[in-house]
């Protein structure tokens, strides 16, 4: 019988022999990985057998690129997967983390628990295999928590500010301070003292919840093994999902363009897109923001410089089941096409029909609202 699948999507993987990272279609089954160069492609490029492997999230061995999660086979060969979002790297840690579980210990993976409610002895000796699990427990229980706590700091009314702040000639937006992070934990009794309050939001860094600014920050979070935090004024930091952008004092144009980061991110992800000249389609990382309403598209292996974008005020999205060359390229199915305001032609594909919804959905209610 084959495996049942988990989870589907697209990743950044690092290559085993060379150094370059490329999009891949990942697949997550009861026993291991399979990915593939192309979502359309019958045989997986490889597979990882995650039966007595480790997995490491976040994983800090490579200083320019963030939500890199690892795994480490039984064999001891390392794979390394980078996530769009946090959220999605989230979602993928977990449920590997869950295949990985389920083989130590024999079980079929299944998403809502069916063990019953037991009451245990006041003293328990665990077995090496129980206390390996209680480990992995904690780590999710920590994982919650700073979720938890990742969404208080962005509340509008009573989280960390976001501001425009200056710095050795660049403005920073939708930022903050390190200070400020500190004293707000310190204020919402989220912890006692600064050291703890430092431990926490190294924590939240870590995990990519947080990301570094400017220079000294990303020092910080660089320098060493571990991740550092710094509690000071000129640290500055901004939330991974936030609408946050740097620019040098440049003229006028150059502040027009940057008005179109200023929006909230709604939605963000992988999808295929089609080219515009030469038709074929790639995967790229799209970021959904309202208020202006724009969607920036990325190369998801590269930096944080956008291929371009799209003017979503007064555009028109609808899901299509035909795109002409489509089929030329292996691309079918879960298809849907925006046309902007001056009828412009984008066509997409989204993994799944749930996905293609959302996306619609979404897109719909920004080129309403969002100027």
């Amino acid at each position: 019988m084959e495996p049942q699948q988990i989870r589907e999507g697209y990743l950044v993987k690092k290559g085993t022999l060379l150094n370059s990272w490329k999009a891949v279609w990942v697949v997550l089954s009861e026993d291991g990985l399979e990915f593939y160069k192309k979502k359309t492609d019958r045989s997986p490029k490889g597979m990882i057998p995650l039966k007595g492997a480790v997995l490491l999230s976040p994983c800090q061995d490579f200083a320019k690129r963030m939500l890199v999660f690892k795994i480490t086979t039984e064999r001891k060969q390392d794979h390394f997967f980078q996530a769009s979002h946090v959220e999605e790297r989230e979602f993928w840690v977990k449920d590997i983390k869950r295949v990985i579980t389920c083989l130590a210990g024999g079980r079929k993976f299944a998403r809502k628990s069916t063990r019953r409610s037991i009451r245990l002895p006041d003293q328990v000796n665990l077995t090496l295999s129980q206390k390996k699990q209680k480990r992995v427990d904690d780590v999710h229980v920590r994982l919650f928590f700073l979720r938890e706590l990742y969404t208080l700091m962005k509340d509008q009314d009573d989280g960390v500010k976001e501001l425009k702040l200056e710095q050795e000639s660049r403005v920073f937006n939708h930022c903050f301070t390190g200070a400020t992070v500190v004293e707000w934990l310190i204020s919402k009794e989220k912890a006692r003292n600064r050291p703890e309050a430092l431990m926490l939001a190294t924590g939240l860094l870590n995990e990519g919840f947080l990301q570094p600014a400017g220079d000294q920050s990303k020092e910080g979070a660089q320098s060493g093994e571990q991740t550092v935090f710094l509690d000071e004024t000129m640290a500055l930091y901004y939330f991974a999902d936030s609408g946050f952008f740097c620019e040098g004092y440049s003229s006028d144009e150059d502040v027009l363009l940057k008005e179109e980061f200023r929006g909230n991110i709604i939605k963000q992800g992988c999808l295929l897109k089609q080219g515009h000249k030469r038709k074929n389609w790639k995967v790229r990382k799209f970021v959904l923001r309202d208020d202006p309403a724009f969607m920036h598209y990325y190369d998801p292996t590269k930096g944080d410089d956008p291929l371009g974008s799209i003017h979503l005020r007064g555009s028109v999205v609808t899901a299509v089941e035909y795109v002409p060359d489509a089929k030329k390229y292996d691309v079918d199915g879960n298809l849907f096409e925006i046309i902007t305001s001056d009828e412009t032609q984008h066509f997409l594909q989204a993994a799944n029909a749930e996905e293609r919804k959302e996306w619609i959905t979404a897109i719909q209610a920004v080129s309403k609202s969002g100027k």
